[in-house]
């Protein structure tokens, strides 16, 4: 039994030893398409930044039952340079299609072994006892009896020489790994802008929210003002009426703006996924940050050459042909080699007077040749599945020339929609200075009995809606600018510079503290 064994391995060893050659000149490329994977696959996990909080585990299947399971208790100071981190980091979505670009990898690493040989191991009775009893009527013939140890494996080793689908197959899923790759880009540039929106609307939220405290301070003195002159003779009921009517509105608007925060956190908190008790904090003001300093035919340039969705048509292209040809080759002759070699090993005898047990018997036996399979005919199958795939093909392409065009569409709107809320937020600064002095204006006047308080209340309420109109137009920008960066893939904000005006009227106060202390900083735009 030991020498069958010591043949055998001898055998495979040389055979296996003999095909180094045969797929000598295949191996170098194996190699390299195996390396680069490995290196993209690096790439992938390389330059993450630290969790700013721990997620919960993807297999924690369990709901809170308790309130304070999900009571705010943590608040988390968020900026804006920190989103793209934390969203790779912690965001449900980019880890499915994380998942989905190792889905892939694992795919074209299954078509790669196709270049590789197949050992198949087979064992029949590893080991097994066969007894039995022959009796015969006859004097002539003796009875006999079976009792047996016995065992068998075979070992087949086969290499396809020449198979027609498996370049087709493999290219296919090296096309569809690389679109994996660009859809995670895709929706990654996606969610950062979504987080963008709703952080530049949380600013806006915050701001508002002082501009409304500011109104209320402010109609809070005028009732007072209204109330004392009107104790004193001087003023009417009417004008205390108005300015209680004005404190309301303020109120009012406080309400509302507190609400929009408590929702515009809640949505950031969801698309960063943070956890239920914790809710972001905005650390920094509204600004604009930055100008696009390229024209409108560069950026539309920039779009068609950093889009992943034209990338991904044309891999639907290749993908396509590729598995045309994977059809076609259903149909073509398919040419292998095989070495089979088995080994048998029994112990006692079958089909005697008086068997033997301790009879032991063995055999080996090793066959190589090639063996071929040609489909000549499937009723058209592959052909029609050839047609089909020829077809989305042509599909992919008509759908190249749409998104194409449609991509200019959508930079053309951004571009023209950013140049006026460039203008608007010119003229809304404009605005705000003129409301504000327009209401120290009317104060003076009310003051010296010159005017009522009804020109006071509606100057009031002119300032406090320039104001927020002002945020309003500095969000609508800052959102644009990021929309613009998404769809030309380029981060090229230039940051602006900042001139500053010194004013005189010490009374003037801005929506934010971009008015703070009579500065008011500019964005040359």
């Amino acid at each position: 039994m030991g020498r069958v064994k010591k043949k055998f391995l001898i055998v495979a060893g040389l055979f296996i030893s003999g095909l180094n050659p045969l797929w000598a000149t295949s191996s170098p490329k194996i190699t390299s398409n195996t390396r680069r994977i490995s290196e993209l696959s690096k790439n992938q996990s390389q330059n993450k930044a630290d969790v700013l909080y721990e997620l919960n585990s993807p297999e924690d299947l369990s709901l809170p039952t308790r309130s304070r399971e999900v009571l705010v208790k943590t608040l988390k100071n968020i900026y804006l340079d920190q989103l793209e981190d934390i969203l790779i980091n912690n965001n449900r979505t980019i880890k499915v299609y994380q998942e989905r670009i190792n889905q892939a990898k694992s795919i074209l690493k299954s078509s790669l072994s196709s270049w590789y040989p197949t050992l198949n191991l087979r064992a029949n009775g590893i080991p097994q006892y066969f007894e039995s009893n022959n009796y015969n009527e006859a004097n002539l013939i003796q009875d006999t009896s079976s009792k047996q140890w016995s065992s068998s494996i075979t070992a087949q080793i086969q290499w396809d020489l020449i198979n027609p689908a498996r370049v087709p197959e493999i290219e296919s899923a090296r096309d569809s790994f690389e679109q994996a790759k660009h859809s995670y880009s895709i929706v990654l540039r996606d969610l950062k802008l979504e987080a963008n929106k709703l952080y530049f609307n949380l600013q806006k939220a915050n701001e508002e929210i002082e501009v409304a405290k500011k109104a209320i301070e402010s109609s809070t003195l005028g009732l007072r003002d209204s109330e004392i002159r009107f104790e004193s003779g001087v003023g009417t009921k009417l004008e205390v009426l108005e300015a209680k009517t004005q404190l309301a509105r303020d109120k009012q608007l406080l309400n509302i703006k507190l609400g929009d925060q408590k929702i515009g956190a809640r949505s950031l908190a969801q698309i960063l996924n943070m956890p239920e008790d914790v809710t972001p904090l905005i650390g920094s003001k509204i600004k604009v940050i930055g100008i696009w300093d390229l024209s409108l035919e560069d950026s539309i340039i920039a779009a068609y050459n950093s889009r992943e969705e034209l990338d991904n048509i044309l891999l639907d292209i290749s993908i396509n042909n590729s598995n045309a040809k994977a059809a076609l080759a259903a149909g073509q002759p398919k040419i292998s080699i095989v070495n089979t070699s088995t080994s048998s090993f029994s112990k006692g005898e079958m089909n005697t007077i008086s068997p033997d047990i301790n009879n032991e018997s063995s055999s080996f036996s090793n066959t190589i040749g090639l063996n071929a399979t040609w489909l000549i005919f499937d009723g058209g199958y592959s052909r029609s599945l050839y047609r089909y795939n020829k077809s989305k093909a042509e599909e992919a392409k008509l759908n190249f020339a749409l998104r194409r065009a449609q991509i200019r569409k959508e930079v053309e709107e951004v571009f023209f929609k950013l140049e006026s809320a460039k203008l608007n937020i010119s003229a809304a600064y404009t605005e705000v200075l003129s409301a504000r002095e327009s209401l120290r204006l009317a104060k003076l006047r009310y003051k010296s009995g010159i005017t009522t308080q009804r020109e006071v209340v509606n100057n009031q309420r002119d300032l406090t809606d320039s104001e927020v109109r002002y945020i309003i137009n500095i969000t609508s920008y800052n959102t644009l600018l990021a929309d613009l960066s998404r769809q030309t893939g380029l981060d090229n904000i230039k940051p602006c510079d900042i001139k500053v005006d010194h004013l005189k009227q010490k009374d003037i106060e801005s929506p934010s503290d971009l008015f703070e202390s009579n500065l008011i900083p500019l964005c040359q735009l």
